[in-house]
């Protein structure tokens, strides 16, 4: 993990953190946006000079102590409090060469094809596919090839997918929101994975194509992903209002399992009636 990433989450959270919120009084002619670094300092309980160090990516191994007092000196909540302990934690020099192929747990893959009535993707750390079932790919990808997920080299990603796939993107009836929450997820993970080569190429073919991705990871927003909801145009079913639900592995710590469902009655869960109807039925998958 480059050093001056958490100097970048520090600088945007203070960026980002209105002075009333914490206290400060501010005058009208205040050009600063957010808090300036001794305030923060003197929230933390801390040096002007440590934190500038901190914020400069020139200072390590930042004391528990140091962490709470900068998570609540500019309100961090859970998510981004532990993405603050993961970028401080990080290690000086990534894991020389990259991490093997993830593989789905059987007992995640023999629950997929339990759930014939329901969508279900299972993602990888990198939001890869690493195996849907016959309604999940009908929902989300049904343009792509139902098996890809089972090669590695050919599975899809969803992140590729949001931001350089235009079916992707139009199905996508939230678009923007769905993304800022993708977006802040993947920065989720790449402070807990700094030394994921995969998952920095990753970031750096997404910042070189996308405009709209560079923007909101400049943004420095940190997002949980476990559930919602979303709102599809579906190519052959019309629009849908689902919920999403993720669950996560205890085999694969790294790996989540997305359950979509409608409203029981609803015009979407009809949809998805009709969308099961017209799938065209799968191979059994080899466990």
């Amino acid at each position: 993990m480059n050093p001056s990433e958490l100097g970048d989450f520090l600088l945007s959270r203070r960026a980002g953190t209105i002075p009333e919120r914490v206290g400060i009084t501010v005058r009208s002619s205040r050009r600063v946006p957010g808090l300036r670094r001794e305030e923060v300092a003197r929230l933390a309980g801390v040096s002007v000079a440590y934190y500038t160090r901190l914020e400069q990516g020139h200072s390590r191994n930042a004391s528990d102590s140091v962490l709470d007092g900068l998570a609540r000196a500019l309100r961090l909540d859970d998510t981004e409090r532990a993405h603050l302990y993961d970028l401080a934690r990080a290690p000086a020099r990534p894991t020389p060469g990259p991490p093997p192929p993830e593989a789905p747990h059987p007992r995640t893959l023999a629950l997929l094809d339990a759930l014939p009535e329901l969508p279900a993707v299972l993602l990888g750390r990198r939001n890869d596919v690493l195996a849907w079932n016959r309604l999940g790919h009908a929902l989300l990808a049904g343009h792509l090839d139902h098996d890809a997920p089972q090669d590695p080299a050919r599975r899809p990603s969803l992140s590729r997918m949001l931001f350089l796939d235009p079916h992707v993107r139009e199905q996508e009836a939230d678009w923007e929101a769905h993304a800022t929450t993708h977006v802040g997820y993947l920065r989720l993970v790449a402070g807990r994975h700094p030394d994921d080569p995969a998952l920095t190429a990753l970031i750096g073919e997404l910042v070189m194509k996308s405009p709209e991705f560079t923007a909101l990871w400049s943004a420095g927003h940190v997002r949980d992903c476990t559930f919602g909801g979303r709102r599809l145009r579906h190519p052959v079913v019309g629009e849908l209002e689902l919920t999403y639900q993720v669950w996560l592995q205890p085999d694969s710590p790294d790996h989540r399992l997305e359950i979509f469902t409608a409203e029981p009655g609803s015009a979407s869960a009809d949809a998805l009636a009709l969308l099961a109807a017209l799938s065209p039925p799968t191979a059994h998958r080899a466990h």
